[in-house]
């Protein structure tokens, strides 16, 4: 028994373990706003759900301020919703949520407040507030006094996607802050004081800002989550995508082919016709006749040098023939003319 008593009173000296998982959601998944404590606005279409400008899932909400809304009859315009987290000193969490400015969100140079972690009493600057001042986001923590300790542009008609870790303790070497925006780390842990004294703390989101800015202003917040570890808020990291694998570099073949040898060209020799002999044909009347050559066709046919396939050309040699046969009878006349006086000299003398 006395054993059992002390490995009781060991465990209650323990502290408290923290489990991994998310502690609550106010993503606006349900359509409407129940999932938060309560509002502060002067009407609910002030903070409307809506669908057709979201983030994450099929909701978020739309905060509106014009002048003059003062719902809790304090300082400034404001329509916010309120979640009592109630952070204890030493806690330790994760926060995550989305928030779009409009293309028509009016820039001014006073203060607009868009995500607070309000201390209990209902005066002063918070602990830990996201701000605007003039077309920049801003992070400051431990008060108006205090600088600010991360900033950007709000970037008109895209989303901001911010993961906030802290360790909740008014004792500036115990507390810090961490911020990682659309995905970057922007602020390493940062140590300062983000507790006021005892008070716990509450979260605020919404649209609460200076009382001199005229312009009705909007603003969307989507996917509030309140978790214990990183894994629990943070998106994970696109998959790499593999490239290709280079093509293998061809491997030069150094074997060279021995050319072959050239085949001998054998020359045929060419054929030459001979000259074939011509007559002499006797003169007649002072010409030589001019010589007929004799065909090469031994079937006597005029071959197609002679003409045959040369047609009516009037430079061709189908007239040689006719012409060759007509000079060859002029010579046997003039042959007969001549034997004629000898034959009758003979026959005078044998009388």
């Amino acid at each position: 028994m006395k054993r059992l008593l002390q490995l009781v009173a060991a465990a209650s000296l323990m502290p408290a373990l923290s489990f991994a998982g998310v502690i609550w959601k106010g993503d606006f998944e349900t359509g409407n706003t129940s999932q938060w404590t309560r509002q502060q606005a002067v009407a609910n279409s002030r903070l409307q759900v809506v669908t057709d400008v979201v983030r994450d899932g099929r909701y978020a909400l739309k905060a509106t301020v014009k002048q003059g809304d003062d719902p809790i009859n304090a300082s400034g315009n404001r329509n916010e919703l309120l979640y009592l987290t109630h952070e204890t000193q030493g806690k330790e969490y994760y926060y995550k949520w989305s928030t779009l400015f409009p293309s028509n969100y009016p820039v001014h140079d006073s203060w607009q407040v868009i995500t607070q972690w309000h201390q209990e009493s209902c005066c002063g600057s918070p602990p830990l507030e996201f701000f605007v001042r003039g077309d920049k986001i801003n992070l400051r923590v431990g008060g108006n006094t205090t600088p600010v300790l991360w900033q950007t542009s709000i970037d008109k008609g895209n989303w901001h996607d911010f993961v906030l870790h802290v360790k909740w303790s008014s004792d500036k070497k115990a507390g810090f802050v961490e911020l990682w925006h659309n995905g970057e780390h922007v602020l390493p842990k940062t140590y300062g004081a983000n507790q006021f004294g005892k008070e716990l703390n509450y979260l605020k989101m919404g649209l609460y800002r200076d009382a001199a800015i005229k312009p009705e202003g909007a603003i969307f917040h989507d996917g509030f989550t309140m978790a214990t570890t990183l894994e629990d808020v943070m998106p994970p990291a696109p998959a790499p995508v593999e490239e290709p694998a280079p093509a293998p570099t061809p491997v030069p073949d150094d074997t060279t082919i021995p050319a072959e040898d050239p085949t001998p060209v054998t020359e045929t020799p060419v054929t030459q016709t001979p000259q074939l002999p011509t007559t002499q044909l006797p003169t007649v009347g002072g010409q030589t006749p001019t010589p007929t050559p004799v065909s090469n066709n031994p079937n006597g046919l005029p071959d197609s040098s002679e003409g045959v396939a040369g047609g009516c050309s009037a430079s061709g040699t189908s007239g040689t023939l006719p012409f060759a046969g007509a000079l060859l009878m002029l010579g046997a006349i003039a042959l007969r003319r001549r034997r004629a006086p000898a034959r009758a000299v003979a026959r005078r003398a044998r009388r």
